[in-house]
């Protein structure tokens, strides 16, 4: 019997089999191995510091971000004193992994069934990938890191099978050096809406690589039509595509983790993607820690009410982040015409500085408060249409 069966192998499920492994426990990795999230893969200098990511892999430094409004507008944004890394989540993700089972952790590789209960713990029931029988892993508790619809989560905590999510595509392309409007040292966030009604479109530099996508939660949207725009726009258009993929993104948190007993989700499962920007792997990844600091708790005292300790931790860092993200996208994304306000917003010093310096070190920066005041005045203007795009 395991203590903890983590279900899920991505940067949430790795990084929680790690630590539990790296404290003691006996874990199980079951991934099913061989899918690759459709993701821009930018991380944050703090993720590289708090989970110790070594340089090699970082396929690209990017120091500027620039914003591209409906109406074609640019705004280049630097990134003073340090760089957003860029990583390809098929080399990333399995990395993680890889340094789980290096800590201690048992990987399996299959899929996941069900959890059944049989003498007061539970059972993870799996599909073996190379045989494909089914199996079994007996354990204390389980940790649900298996994506935006996650099967654990729809299985046993309240309200998992209704989360919000938007539906992300993208391409991974050829991409060797500067063409076009392309450039591999910058990052290209579009906010059009015949791109995307109510998300964005990117292009994200990986080194003699690119990934090119865009998101949306309107039915009816052709993502695939959408990011080949997105790749003529770019000068990108007749590079060689080297793979596709597409995968649901969480818009927002869970209000409960766990199912009162043996099971909490982490990552993707609990929503944990940040509102306005999309942004996934550092949160997955504290959501990992979290879960896993949750689960040794919950192991140690014997108590299943140390389960909630995972969204409360999470929660306590980062809930007023998300809801200043959140406020950003309901008062932004929903037109065109908020979205070219938006763009021209962004011309800011302030702004730039204050967005970059919260993004790299992931709180809300307070060392400024009438540099605060200063952005909330000028986005009441910007709302309300006192300042006009065309001439800032």
């Amino acid at each position: 019997m395991f203590d903890v069966v983590v279900v899920g192998g991505g940067p949430s499920g790795a990084t929680a089999a790690e630590d539990l492994a790296r404290s003691g426990h006996s874990v199980a990795l079951l991934d099913r191995e061989g899918r690759i999230k459709p993701c821009g893969g930018a991380i944050p200098p703090r993720l590289i510091r708090d989970f110790h990511i070594p340089d090699t892999q970082l396929v690209a430094k990017i120091t500027t971000a620039r914003m591209i409004s409906p109406k074609g507008r640019r705004v280049d944004i630097p990134i003073e004193n340090g760089f957003v890394g860029m990583v390809d989540r098929e080399d990333f993700d399995d990395f993680l992994r890889v340094r789980a089972a290096e800590a201690g952790a048992e990987r399996f590789t299959g899929t996941y069934t069900k959890i059944t209960r049989e003498g007061g713990h539970p059972t993870v029931h799996y599909r073996d990938k190379a045989s494909g029988e089914a199996r079994t892993l007996p354990c204390r508790l389980v940790i649900g890191a298996d994506g935006a619809r996650s099967n654990v989560a729809r299985d046993e905590v309240p309200g998992g099978d209704a989360i919000p999510y938007v539906i992300a595509y993208h391409e991974i392309i050829e991409a060797p050096g500067p063409v076009g409007d392309y450039h591999p040292d910058r990052c290209d966030v579009v906010y059009d809406g015949t791109i995307s009604p109510d998300f964005y479109g990117w292009v994200f530099p990986h080194g003699t690589k690119a990934s090119v996508g865009m998101g949306s939660m309107v039915k009816g949207v052709d993502l695939k039509e959408a990011t080949a725009a997105l790749r003529t726009a770019s000068g990108l258009s007749e590079c060689q595509t080297i793979r596709k993929e597409g995968a649901p993104i969480p818009l927002k948190p869970l209000d409960r983790w766990d199912n009162g007993s043996d099971v909490v989700l982490a990552g993707d499962a609990a929503g944990v993607v940040a509102p306005s920007s999309g942004e996934g792997i550092y949160y997955a990844m504290v959501g990992g820690r979290v879960a896993a600091t949750a689960a040794a708790a919950c192991l140690t005292t014997g108590r299943a009410k140390d389960l909630r300790l995972a969204r409360q931790l999470f929660m306590r860092e980062h809930k007023q982040v998300f809801r200043v993200l959140g406020a950003m996208q309901n008062a932004y994304y929903r037109s065109d015409e908020r979205r070219e306000r938006f763009v021209s917003l962004c011309h800011d010093i302030d702004v730039q500085r204050l967005t970059f310096e919260a993004y790299m070190n992931k709180e809300l920066v307070k060392a400024r408060p009438l540099a605060h005041v200063k952005i909330g005045l000028k986005n009441i203007a910007h709302l309300w249409g006192l300042v006009r795009p065309e001439r800032v």
